[in-house]
C-alpha cells in the first residue's frame, strides 16, 4: 500500500460547533491522528511491510499474520488510524436525526427500535472504563447488526466485525470542552452523526 498519509477532514474543523469544538478537533485530527498515522508508518517499516499489497483493514483483520513482536503496535497504531479515519467521516455539520431505508429496518430487528438502539450505544459507551470506542458493526459470519465496546485503539476489524458507526471517548476527544462529562458528550455526539454514510457502509456489505 504504501506510506499511509494523514486523510483530511471532509470539512472545516468548527464545522461541527457547538457540540465539538473547533480546538479540539484541531488538536485531535492535527495531533493525535498523525500520532497514530506515523505510529503506523513507523511500525511498518521496522517489519518490512510498508508496501504490503492489504490496506489496514485487511491487516487488522487477521493479525496473525503479523509478527508477533509488531502485533500490539500494528492493533494500536493501526487500529488508531483507521478508527480515526471512519470516524471523521460518520460526524458531519446539521447531522443527527435517524437513519433510513434498510439499516432503520436492520436496527429495528436487532434492537427493537431506534431507540432502544440508541440508549444501548450511548449506555455502553458512557460505561467505558478508561479508553475505547462504542461501536456499530456489522457480524458478516451471522449477517446481523451488533453494538460492541473496544479498548483503547483496538478495531472491530480484529474481532471479525464490520464497524459501521464509532464513536471515540478517549478523553482527548472531548476533555476540553466536556472536562469529565463523558455523558454530556455522548450525547451531543448524536447530533452530527452522518447517517447517509453509515448507511452507504452498511449497504456495502449486507448481502
Amino acid at each position: 500500500m504504501g506510506k499511509y498519509e494523514l486523510p483530511p477532514l471532509p470539512y472545516s474543523y468548527d464545522a461541527l460547533e457547538p457540540y465539538i469544538d473547533e480546538t479540539t478537533m484541531i488538536i485531535h485530527h492535527t495531533k493525535h491522528h498523525q500520532a497514530y498515522t506515523d505510529g503506523l508508518n513507523e511500525t511498518l517499516i521496522r517489519i518490512n511491510a510498508l508496501s504490503h499489497k492489504s490496506y489496514i483493514t485487511g491487516i487488522l483483520s487477521d493479525l496473525s499474520l503479523v509478527p508477533e513482536s509488531a502485533r500490539d503496535s500494528i492493533n494500536f497504531f493501526g487500529g488508531g488510524y483507521e478508527n480515526h479515519r471512519a470516524f471523521w467521516e460518520s460526524m458531519k455539520q446539521n447531522g443527527g436525526g435517524m437513519p433510513g431505508g434498510r439499516l432503520a429496518d436492520e436496527i429495528d430487528v436487532y434492537f427493537g427500535s431506534f431507540e432502544d438502539f440508541k440508549k444501548k450505544f450511548t449506555e455502553g459507551t458512557i460505561s467505558i472504563q478508561g479508553s475505547g470506542w462504542g461501536w456499530l458493526a456489522y457480524n458478516q459470519s451471522f449477517a446481523r447488526l451488533e453494538f460492541l465496546t473496544t479498548d483503547n485503539q483496538t478495531s472491530p476489524w480484529t474481532k471479525r466485525r464490520i464497524p459501521l458507526l464509532g464513536l471515540d471517548v478517549w478523553e482527548h476527544a472531548y476533555y476540553l470542552k466536556y472536562q469529565n462529562r463523558r455523558a454530556d458528550y455522548v450525547n451531543s455526539w448524536w447530533n452530527v452523526v452522518n447517517w447517509s454514510v453509515v448507511e452507504e457502509r452498511f449497504l456495502r456489505v449486507a448481502p
